[in-house]
């Protein structure tokens, strides 16, 4: 697949009025005004598998929130492996460190083609200290964060990696809200997981022969919610 440049990749200035997830993102609730000061400096591309948004060595000058598609957030150990230390999808904000004048903590790369905003933290911040709803959101999103790493380090850490291949999956069907789940390359699925990319494969071929996922597609899956559950949390 082609990789697409943040520079290539620019569609030109959001259509935030009209976006269907305005509710449900962090700028949901602000006033008109509030809204067009913000909305400006705006910025909505897509992005193809593969793309670097950002890396922990880049300068902490953005913000973004995910309108489709599926953002793994990596960091690289000393020995030069990497870990996925979480992943995130529709409505998730990317960057939330750099509200308090912090660094990236991660690099975060496309996993499955996605379509971004991207706006400046410091329009963000400005904002924040004169509208008490927008950094009331702020530390909804921050909790919501703190959650999910916890979530991931005890639910997809942890147990066999029968059970930490079966909690991805049905973690996966959840963001779908139905019985099928997108995977990916196995290796992305070990460094999730904290398994070697060879055993990710063992299990997920094992998984198949089980009928636990049924392939309909290119790497789409339908899943038994219910044996995978109980392979999960014996």
């Amino acid at each position: 697949m082609k990789h697409v440049s943040l520079k290539d990749a620019w569609q030109g200035r959001a259509n935030c009025k009209q976006c269907t997830l305005r509710n449900s993102v962090l700028f949901a609730g602000l006033s008109e005004g509030d809204f067009e000061s913000l909305h400006k400096p705006i910025d909505q591309f897509e992005l193809g598998a593969g793309t670097k948004i950002y890396g922990a060595e880049d300068a902490p000058k953005y913000m973004y929130t995910i309108r489709s598609g599926l953002i793994k957030l990596v960091q690289y150990l000393p020995d030069g492996s990497q870990r996925i230390v979480r992943l995130l999808g529709v409505s998730d904000v990317l960057g939330l460190e750099t509200i308090l004048d912090g660094q990236y903590e991660h690099d975060a790369i496309v996993l499955q083609k996605a379509e971004i905003c991207r706006y400046p933290t410091k329009a963000v911040q400005e904002l924040a200290t004169k509208n008490p709803h927008l950094y009331r959101e702020l530390m909804v999103r921050w909790q919501h964060a703190l959650k999910e790493a916890d979530s991931w380090v005890t639910e997809l850490s942890t147990g066999s990696s029968k059970q930490r291949v079966a909690r991805l999956i049905l973690r996966l069907s959840k963001s779908y809200g139905s019985n099928t789940c997108a995977l990916f390359g196995r290796e992305d699925m070990g460094a999730m997981l904290a398994i070697t990319t060879e055993t990710a494969s063992r299990t997920i071929a094992e998984f198949k022969r089980q009928n636990l996922i049924v392939e309909e597609g290119s790497n789409q899956y339908l899943c038994d919610l219910i044996r995978l559950e109980e392979i999960a949390y014996d």
